[in-house]
């Protein structure tokens, strides 16, 4: 019998499944199936337990069987992503013995356990919906508002993560948005609560919330068939007795149907691959690497700064998404050795290569390069964004089935705002998303321009606008008290992928 467990926040493992008792075998292959969402997101741990059930317990119920009593044979781990990124969906993992539950001797060969997953129909199901809005209040002065959504899922803790978006409507109190995709397994069910959020758009990126809904997708489905409206609401401050103060404003969904996408692991069950980069930004706002007020302070203790937690962390999901687990690795905004300052040099000292090895070699290149370069500035994004559009063109060019993941960790105000938004919209047409960190107390408004989430589609300075939005932005304070941070940055990553893919007319199956 095998008995499935699922690491915990916390680092604990809860048993959640058990296979049933196959007699008398040695090469056994359980049928018994288990369910679990698979968020992209997060590393999800799986633990494999296998034991010998003893005959005098054969007639038991097994989830009334008690571990303690049976016979361990060896147990296993891998994260959930590993299983779903192999080309067939199977991995083949080796049994070992925990010391404690058995003698040397036996601990050699424990044999092996092949664990297969495949996607659930539901999981590829689509909905596509056409969403309006009636008589919203006008929030700007001298012209009506300028009114997009946000839907957001709930996740556990509570907190909301956006997870699809649409286009600003200019001068519009009666909008109706163009079709927005979501993929049901993508928000968890169809009963799931949903946040639909109305926003008057700002420049500024400080957008005005005109009111917002909590529906499901059954809820929304409702609608539709009812042609009925729901109020949008404003959540009052905490102290009044009504919390929520209903509005005029009214939301109908125009449109709702449902249809069988290819999803993101068909892609991946096709070979398709995400490669991660990474850019760390050496100007000198960061302050001296060698005083404990630096951000990229490396403390003697080994815990971890700013920068170091934004590479392990959003490396330790994307590594299992990459083959060979080589990435490339880039600094920006110091003077290397003997050298002027640079806007894009090579993390491991190299000046032909820039790849490194593993998450591992990210933090070493990192750090040895904090002591052989120069803080400089000023703080340039182009010339990385270029780099990295430059790689996935060449693999487009070469027809690879990749697509690249960009992590920018920065700590300032960008200097080539307009040279930035130019790079961007070159590199919307590449299969490309960047992914950028904002660390220490700057103030991140252009990151929240340049992260379209909340507004409109990047324009070049030749006027040309961007195909699709590639980049999500996220400050690192803000999301510090929990494992959120890479969730948020990281939740519309498939989606951004997705719709590229579409974009191109590309197949898995190509």
């Amino acid at each position: 019998m095998v008995v499935v467990y699922i690491q915990e926040r916390d680092g604990a493992f809860t048993e959640v499944f058990r296979t049933e008792v196959v007699l008398n075998s040695l090469n056994p292959t359980w049928i018994t199936k288990y369910t679990i969402t698979y968020q992209f997101e997060i590393v999800q741990i799986l633990l494999f337990r296998v034991f010998d059930i003893d005959t005098q317990f054969h007639n038991v119920e097994v989830k009334m069987l008690k571990l303690e009593e049976q016979q361990s044979l060896g147990e296993a781990s891998c994260a959930l992503s590993e299983i779903v990124s192999k080309p067939n969906r199977s991995l083949i993992l080796d049994l070992v013995q925990r010391e404690e539950s058995v003698p040397s001797t036996h601990s050699q060969h424990q044999g092996k356990l092949t664990v297969h997953a495949e996607e659930c129909f539901s999981s590829k199901t689509t909905a596509e919906m056409t969403l309006k809005c009636l008589n919203l209040e006008s929030k700007d002065l001298f012209s009506k508002s300028d009114p997009f959504l946000v839907i957001s899922k709930v996740v556990e803790s509570g907190m909301s993560i956006p997870v699809c978006k649409t286009e600003v409507s200019k001068n519009d109190l009666n909008p109706t948005w163009k079709p927005v995709f979501l993929n049901i397994q993508q928000v968890g069910s169809k009963d799931s609560p949903l946040v639909i959020e109305c926003f008057n758009f700002n420049s500024n990126g400080k957008h005005d919330l005109i009111g917002k809904v909590q529906k499901s997708l059954a809820d929304l489905e409702k609608l539709h068939t009812g042609r009925e409206g729901e109020n949008l609401f404003l959540p009052t401050p905490v102290g009044h007795d009504n919390q929520n103060k209903a509005l005029k404003s009214k939301l109908f969904v125009e449109k709702y149907s449902e249809t069988v996408q290819y999803t993101f692991l068909d892609y991946l069950a096709a070979g398709f691959e995400l490669n991660f980069m990474v850019a760390i930004d050496f100007t000198a706002s960061n302050g001296n690497p060698r005083l404990p007020d630096s951000l990229h302070y490396i403390d003697p203790s080994g815990r971890l700064n700013a920068y170091q937690k934004a590479i392990y962390e959003v490396g330790e999901v994307l590594q299992f998404y990459d083959a060979d687990k080589r990435f490339p690795a880039w600094g920006f905004g110091a003077r290397p050795i003997d050298g002027p300052v640079s806007h894009c040099f090579n993390l491991n000292g190299s000046s032909n290569y820039c790849e490194v090895e593993g998450i591992g070699g990210i933090m070493m290149a990192y750090t040895s390069a904090l002591f052989n370069v120069s803080l400089a500035g000023p703080t340039l994004f182009g010339h990385v964004i270029n780099r990295a559009a430059m790689i996935a063109s060449q693999s487009l060019a070469n027809d690879a089935k990749k697509y690249f993941v960009l992590l920018i960790i920065t700590d300032g105000v960008i200097t080539d705002l307009q040279e930035t938004k130019d790079a961007l919209v070159k590199a919307s047409d590449l299969p490309l998303s960047i992914l950028i960190v904002g660390v220490g107390g700057a103030d991140f408004k252009e990151m929240e321009i340049l992260d379209a989430d909340k507004g409109e589609r990047l324009e070049s300075s030749t006027g040309r606008v961007a195909s699709r939005d590639i980049v999500q932005f996220v400050p690192f304070r803000d999301v510090q008290n929990g494992p959120s941070v890479v969730q948020e940055l990281l939740a519309e990553l498939p989606s951004q992928f997705l719709a590229y893919m579409r974009s191109r007319e590309i197949k898995p199956c190509s």
